[in-house]
């Protein structure tokens, strides 16, 4: 009897994901390609047939054949945070110190360790078992959606194996991993690029970041990415380690990195390290490092994040590898700031995946102590595998007639004198108006993390301000008066300039927090941005604000403090503002608002660790119910929260008789006790 052509349709997609896991996931397949093929084909002809049986999760539906025009915004719902970075074994050490201070006595802590992939985070969102939304990490907050291009990669599931773990079920969860490609797909893919005439890749994580940004799937398919998933977020699945979230991933039919190891101690950990970074070379993929995390979700939770990373996790990096090349010149380059950084022109080298011509030198401090000339042979490696710096000098090799450095007396861009503050290594250009500091503020402005100005790069910032039409980057917004001479400038166009100023309107939109980020004010990165956005909710009242009321947001310190005193005190930058306001720019952050008044007029100070949540947390439940978190005890302090290992804060509070709290009190106290 002839089969059901719906029923052949799922039983072909089923024996297609089957064999897709095993092929692209285990690395063990069952069927020759031939016959993979023609299951393939077999499903596509019965699809063509009936059409009205086609799904977006069937095996067919990988690679669309829709452009994507934009890569729409998606916000996650918990943050995806950077790690921070240690380098030695004294680094892990204080690692292990912290993570301990931080947790009760009585905890034990065990580390789980892994590889530390040289690729781009992804988040995936899976809802009732088929892949609904796949975005990038973006700026941790919100990332930008790349679905199409992810359905590409065969190791990701469109939908899960009905087989799929027993442990875990939920109808939505989130897992996130890490994209790359493999060694011999980048070599491949450079030497196809070379064929045709096209420039190469510099290295294997950037070819994977430009790749999942492109906009025809197709193009993304022949690329070959990869990807390992190493954690899984649902809000009802009670997971209490990051091993068995391995292993529930495993289970489900992801592909993990399985060369981690579980640690009982950090000298376990460093031996782990060690072990993988000798044997880096070895694997047919580029990692940087480990990551080590503390393994219970639980601890986790007790020790909370800092505004940009993890307190329970770091990246262990791997000494940086190295090369020697001839160093041809020695320029000056002028950053956003006015600060000059001399650079080493070299002769060309290649070096951990990508071809060398420039490295820093830092300052003139570094130059001297180094003892760097001009015409060296001098020894180059990525600092952290990113930046490359010049490490040493080869002193045999060097020429009789080598001259030392002189240090530059005016800058080498506007011919301003150069100042050289006492206290510090830095020589800076004072010229508010140099123009290679116009174009630094305006490129960050501009940028992803910021404005978000679609299509306004360096290249073009370089030529508008070059030619006048930007001073400062409130200039941009004025662009639009100049649309008839911007189409008339070589290679732009009516087409270009029209895409640039809509991007330009459509930035007016972005959060309060992006807009004060993107002015450029020193030390205050994304992360600092938001938490003073979300405290003084416009910029009038942080323009008038006091360094102890912006001390008192939670891992707000004196050196943000003093540096966005500085910026406000400064007439120019307040004309600035001034102007961005009429431009339309967003300078205010909606309220949230509380879900009850319980704790209205009450303040609140936090110290010690809290066992049942961070102290991120608390302050957030204290904000709901109407509660203001201030950073230090005084006689106007309502209530002091105290969990374990509580300091000094403590012993103000009872000198000056404020009532002190335990964990278990101000819960009751907040679900409970309405007699505040």
């Amino acid at each position: 009897m002839k089969k059901n052509p719906q029923h052949r349709i799922e039983e072909l997609r089923e024996i297609i994901r089957e064999h897709d896991y095993k092929y692209y996931v285990l690395a063990q397949p069952s069927l020759t390609d031939y016959e993979f093929d023609q299951l393939l084909a077999e499903l596509t002809e019965l699809e063509n047939q009936y059409p009205e049986f086609i799904t977006p999760d069937s095996p067919t539906q990988r690679v669309g054949s829709d452009l994507t025009k934009e890569f729409k915004s998606v916000p996650h719902k918990i943050p995806m945070l950077s790690l921070s970075n240690t380098y030695s074994e004294g680094e892990l050490a204080d690692f292990d110190r912290r993570i301990r201070e931080g947790l009760p006595s009585s905890e034990i802590v065990e580390y789980i360790c892994e590889l530390k992939i040289d690729g781009l985070s992804v988040s995936l969102r899976y809802i009732n078992g088929k892949l609904s939304v796949a975005a990038t990490r973006g700026d941790g907050s919100t990332g930008e959606e790349v679905t199409n291009n992810v359905k590409t990669i065969r190791s990701i599931p469109l939908s899960l194996n009905k087989t799929s773990s027993t442990v875990f079920k939920d109808d939505e969860f989130e897992v996130r991993g890490e994209i790359f490609l493999e060694l011999e797909a980048f070599r491949k893919l450079n030497e196809e690029r070379e064929l045709n005439g096209e420039k190469t890749f510099a290295n294997p994580r950037n070819s994977a970041a430009g790749t999942l940004k492109l906009q025809d799937p197709k193009i993304v398919a022949g690329r070959s990415l990869q990807i390992f998933l190493y954690y899984l977020y649902s809000e009802t699945a009670q997971i209490n380690s990051q091993s068995e979230n391995l292993e529930i991933l495993n289970d489900l039919g992801f592909r993990i990195n399985k060369n981690f190891r579980i640690c009982n101690n950090i000298g376990e950990v460093l031996k782990y390290c060690e072990e993988w970074e000798a044997k880096r070379n070895t694997l047919p993929y580029e990692i940087d490092g480990v990551v080590v995390k503390v393994n219970s979700l639980r601890q986790q939770k007790i020790l909370g994040s800092i505004a940009k990373s993890p307190r329970w996790a770091v990246a262990y990096k791997f000494k940086a590898k190295q090369a020697e090349t001839r160093l041809k010149k020695i320029t000056w380059q002028v950053g956003r700031t006015g600060t000059l950084t001399p650079v080493a022109e070299l002769e060309p080298v290649f070096l951990a995946g990508s071809t060398i011509s420039r490295a820093t030198l830092h300052n003139i401090d570094e130059i001297v102590r180094k003892d760097i000339r001009e015409d060296d042979w001098v020894l180059i490696e990525k600092g952290g595998d990113v930046i490359p710096k010049v490490v040493s000098v080869n002193l045999p090799k060097r020429s009789k007639n080598s001259s030392k450095v002189k240090i530059p007396s005016v800058c080498p861009v506007c011919g301003s004198k150069l100042f050289k503050p006492a206290n510090e290594v830095a020589i800076y250009c004072e010229n508010s108006l140099c123009p290679e500091q116009v174009k630094g503020r305006i490129s960050h402005f501009a940028a992803r993390g910021a404005m978000d100005i679609d299509g306004l790069g360096d290249a073009l910032i370089n030529l508008f301000v070059d030619l006048g039409y930007l001073k400062d980057y409130s200039d941009i917004f004025h662009l639009k008066e100049k649309r008839d001479e911007l189409i008339k400038i070589d290679r732009l166009g009516e087409k270009s300039i029209d895409n640039l100023l809509s991007a330009i309107e459509a930035s007016k939109q972005r959060p309060f927090n992006k807009v004060l980020f993107g002015l450029g004010i020193r030390f205050v990165g994304s992360g600092a941005a938001k938490k003073l956005a979300d405290h003084f909710l416009n910029i009038d009242k942080l323009a008038d604000a006091s360094s102890e009321e912006i001390e008192s947001i939670h891992e707000i310190g004196s050196s943000i403090s003093q540096s966005v005193l500085r910026f406000f005190s400064s007439a120019k930058n307040r004309q600035l503002i001034s102007r961005l306001k009429k431009s339309g720019l967003n300078f205010t952050e909606e309220e949230k608002s509380a879900v009850s008044d319980l704790l209205r007029g009450k303040s609140f100070v936090l110290t010690g660790t809290l066992s049942s949540m961070s102290r991120d947390e608390a302050k957030d439940i204290i904000l709901m119910h109407g509660g203001a978190v201030v950073s230090s005890v005084s006689k106007k302090t309502n209530f002091v929260i105290a969990g374990e290992n509580a300091g000094s804060k403590l012993t103000k509070a009872e000198s000056l008789k404020i009532p002190v709290l335990t964990e278990e009190q101000f819960l009751k106290l907040v679900q409970l006790d309405k007699n505040v």
